[in-house]
């Protein structure tokens, strides 16, 4: 090996090869081609994610990432959300500009006293498609926090600057695009040249932001109809907005002057507040329709057992008689289950459950029989028998919890009228700064690696590796049904993330750097750095977070 040149392996490529010292990963990108035809957008360098500018240094492990990866795909859709900032600034300045959450498989953005119509959004794509076509380079700084700060204070970013004065750094990362200046927790594209497909629609007052399928990068992600979600997306947001806490740097100003205490009753009542007016829409439908059952569904770690045991309190205050019911106790014996295209069992697909029996069993149910109630073994895969058989009075009002709660098949012998249905989620309100937005999937997959851990053993590389598994079973079997809701829950907690910080931070850190997730870990980590620390002492035993870090009264 020649001295100077530097050993680069290229895992997912199978390539392997010498490289000058200090080449930029951007430029051994362009001499690689990708397997799906789209150009590497960042890299994993050792298991660690890198941007295309970072130079090699020594031998080194790489896996070059597209936007077919999903976090590829993350780091097109922050370059766009940079892009996408600089054409309304340029447009509108002074305007303050939010992108708030997701929403139809896209996301809605907004901007400050100014209701969106065809020509403004018409506007600001022909601006960004002019960004774009320049191809404007995104270069990434490592300057001094006082530094950063003099920058957002001159830009007029006080969202920025609250998070920035809020953690104990000395160095911050910043990135620049021509005349303006951007903080992610995440990766970035080189250049706005990077960018191949987006579109901009009118949405409510605000702005739809379309993005490339993961699947078929040429093709937008289908937009689905998702007025409901979008609605406690609003409310949540108009709350914490009037909370003063939209943001991590305004929740670390609250923890830091002694208001966590407060923050936790506040949230812990705004959540007994929404569960006692669900159980009112039940009680009005069961004396008005009929209504006998309620079904439960949503997401891993949206907390549905807690918040169905909740739900229960509050019906038994007015006068009803809750019964639970799991989904999970109608599986077929594990040699009926359906096998994936692996040849595994498939416990994700509706078809694993025996749903002539659990119709059979609601039918007689609410004729007023005795019914005995199936309770699954999940170590010997059968089905075993309660001892006492179950029967409902006038009062009754069936629970039943599962992922499956939403889907119309689960329940087809069953009339409409008998049936309230629940979507409950962890739709993270707050916010990075206006421009990063925290994922919700991120918020869920921090409280399982914490529940998994101390309930199951489980290490958080085994519950990291597992995750996209989940997530594609979410997508096929949970999320096309969530609208058929006629009521949901966000079951997130605006002090969530500072208390989970001190749980999950020692279980990323024990994700060994030679696991492929390891990457994932390390961005999670970043992550949760930006949150200041809240003791969870004063977190009520019924509290929906307790069924995660422990110490909740409804355990059995």
């Amino acid at each position: 090996m020649d001295i100077g040149k530097v050993k680069i392996v290229c895992e997912n490529l199978g390539t392997t090869m010498e490289v000058e010292w200090g080449t930029q990963l951007g430029t051994i990108a362009k001499e690689l081609k990708s397997p799906s035809g789209y150009p590497f957008l960042a890299a994993y360098v050792n298991n660690s994610i890198r941007e295309l500018d970072a130079r090699v240094g020594e031998p080194m492990s790489v896996r070059f990432i597209d936007i077919t990866h999903f976090e590829g795909s993350r780091v097109y859709q922050r370059t766009l959300f940079l892009a996408l900032h600089k054409a309304v600034r340029d447009l509108y300045p002074g305007k303050r500009f939010r992108i708030t959450h997701s929403v139809s498989r896209g996301f809605y953005c907004e901007i400050e006293g100014l209701d969106s119509t065809p020509e403004i959004v018409a506007a600001i794509k022909q601006r960004l498609d002019e960004i774009i076509a320049a191809d404007l380079p995104i270069v990434r700084h490592k300057l001094l926090k006082d530094e950063v700060l003099d920058i957002y204070r001159r830009l007029g970013f006080e969202d920025k600057v609250e998070i920035i004065s809020s953690r104990p750094h000395l160095y911050v990362t910043v990135y620049t695009l021509d005349d303006l200046a951007g903080y992610f927790y995440g990766a970035l594209a080189p250049s706005t040249g990077y960018l191949h497909l987006y579109d901009l629609r009118v949405y409510y007052n605000g702005i739809y932001i379309a993005v490339p399928s993961r699947r078929e990068p040429d093709k937008f992600e289908p937009m689905v109809p998702q007025d409901k979600m979008f609605d406690v997306f609003r409310e949540y947001r108009n709350w914490v907005d009037i909370m003063g806490v939209a943001n991590i740097g305004q929740l670390n100003r609250k923890i830091a002057e002694g208001d966590g205490g407060d923050l936790i009753k506040i949230a812990e009542a705004f959540h007994e507040k929404k569960l006692a007016a669900i159980a009112d829409r039940i009680a009005e439908a069961h004396h008005t329709k009929g209504t006998r059952m309620v079904l439960v569904s949503g997401p891993s770690s949206s907390g549905k057992t807690t918040f169905s045991k909740r739900l229960g309190i509050q019906l038994r205050i007015l006068g009803l008689i809750p019964t639970m019911i799991s989904l999970d106790d109608y599986f077929l014996d594990r040699e009926d289950t359906p096998r994936d295209e692996n040849g595994d069992y498939d416990f994700e697909t509706i078809d694993a459950l025996d749903i002539d029996t659990f119709n059979d069993h609601l039918g007689r149910l609410f004729a007023g029989e005795k019914v005995d109630i199936p309770r699954y073994d999940f170590i010997t895969g059968r089905r075993q028998w309660h001892d006492t058989p179950l029967q409902l009075n006038d009062r009754s009002i069936l629970i039943v919890e599962g992922i499956h709660g939403l889907n119309p098949k689960l329940t087809a012998r069953i009339a409409d009228n008998l049936k309230f249905k629940v979507y409950i989620s962890c739709l993270t309100s707050i916010s990075m700064d206006d421009l990063s937005r925290i994922h919700t999937t991120d918020n869920r997959l921090i409280r399982r690696m914490v529940r998994d851990n101390a309930y199951r053993g489980t290490s958080a590389e085994s519950t990291l590796k597992r995750w996209q598994s989940v997530r594609r079973g979410e997508e096929k079997y949970i999320f096309p049904y969530q609208e058929n809701a006629d009521v949901m829950f966000n079951s997130s907690l605006l002090y969530e993330l500072p208390v989970l910080k001190s749980h999950v931070a020692p279980l990323l850190l024990g994700v060994p750097d030679t696991e492929e997730v390891y990457g994932e870990a390390v961005r999670l980590l970043k992550f949760i750095d930006n949150f200041s620390s809240l003791d969870s002492r004063e977190i009520p035993p019924t509290s929906l977070l307790r069924e995660f870090i422990g110490g909740s009264s409804f355990d059995e």
